[in-house]
């Protein structure tokens, strides 16, 4: 637990409050406690110590019942239930309450024991304790207000982490039977030709489910065990396909200095894979350029059987994939896709 949210029981009360609400409001006391005897320090000469800790104290203990009285009673019971004509009588009472007092302790003060020094009008008095009670009543609401709405805003950050976890984790999961239908395809392909290779797709298909059920329950891994799995991946395919297509990965920088939520760049090549090498045809290609600096790249470019009819849009995959972008990189990547008479062009860049 947060040292500041461990929870503090008051004095005479069944209340606890958190460690940081008890700092914040003490250190709020003792600034005002130092402003009075600031103001009032000509009281130790003129009328004696005890009479100036005693000016001090009143006025501090005043202002703290009726501060407290206001914001754990009157807040709660009226205001907040919307009874603002009972939380306005009993705002007023309470004030008037502090002004009898406050204007009354005044006038004795000043009046008879400083005597001479100080006009000991009355009225004066009374309209100096009110207009100075509504300042730093006002100010300790607009205390309480600001820390509450400091920690609605964590509530509400960590709220959308959690949503963002949450919507981010049902993408990843939607990935895996994604992949896992392809890949069972694939196999079921080269059972239909009694293919040699179809126990090393096995094989191949084995360390693929590895990854996905025990090495990518991280949040973000290294760049390296993604391009070790896209290997594997493309090499299942071949396989399958038993094509002599132009496969190439080509990485620019430090894979091992970068890290990315897992099956980040995989979409994009089930995407090439199905609208291009798996369609076959003369010289089909697959390139894939990964670029790693203080932006990573993605380009991929890929064969495309047929005239071109339009940019290519993709499937469930790629759109999950354009999700996940939003909530993992939200203004900080870019997907773009294009279609060449003879080649599909793909080109992911995320801010790093």
């Amino acid at each position: 637990m947060d040292l500041l949210s461990k929870r503090i029981h008051l004095p005479f009360s069944k209340r606890s409050v958190s460690l940081s609400y008890f700092l914040v409001h003490s250190a709020y006391w003792i600034l005002i406690t130092g402003f009075f005897i600031y103001e009032k320090r000509y009281l130790i000469q003129k009328a004696s110590l005890p009479y100036f800790v005693a000016c001090v104290s009143v006025r501090i203990l005043l202002l703290i019942l009726i501060a407290y009285l206001n914001l754990h009673y009157f807040l709660p019971r009226y205001l907040l239930r919307k009874r603002y004509a009972a939380y306005i009588t009993a705002v007023v009472l309470s004030v008037a309450g502090y002004l009898a007092a406050q204007s009354l302790f005044d006038y004795y003060l000043y009046g008879y024991v400083i005597g001479p020094m100080r006009n000991s009008d009355l009225l004066e008095t009374l309209s100096y304790n009110f207009f100075s009670t509504l300042w730093y009543l006002g100010l300790m609401l607009a205390l309480k207000l600001s820390i509450d709405w400091y920690g609605q805003q964590l509530v509400i950050q960590r709220i959308a982490v959690e949503k963002l976890n949450a919507e981010v984790d049902f993408l990843r999961a939607q990935i895996n039977p994604h992949f896992l239908f392809n890949a069972l395809n694939n196999l079921y392909g080269l059972t239909l030709k009694k293919s040699d290779d179809a126990p090393e797709v096995v094989l191949k298909l084995s360390g693929l489910m590895e990854y996905m059920l025990y090495e990518s329950d991280e949040e973000y891994i290294p760049l390296e065990k993604e391009l070790d799995y896209l290997h594997n991946y493309l090499e299942l395919e071949q396989l399958r396909s038993d094509s002599a297509a132009d496969i190439r990965i080509t990485i620019n920088g430090s894979p091992g200095q970068c890290s990315i939520p897992p099956f980040l760049i995989l979409p994009l090549l089930e995407n090439a894979v199905k609208h291009g090498l798996s369609r076959g045809g003369t010289g089909a290609f697959l390139h894939l350029e990964i670029t790693i600096d203080t932006v990573l790249t993605v380009k991929l470019i890929n064969s495309r059987p047929g005239p071109a009819t339009g940019t290519r849009r993709g499937g469930i995959g790629l759109q999950n994939l354009r999700k996940r972008l939003e909530l993992l990189y939200p203004g900080r990547h870019s997907l773009e896709t294009s279609a060449l008479p003879d080649s599909y062009i793909t080109l992911l860049k995320i801010l790093l």
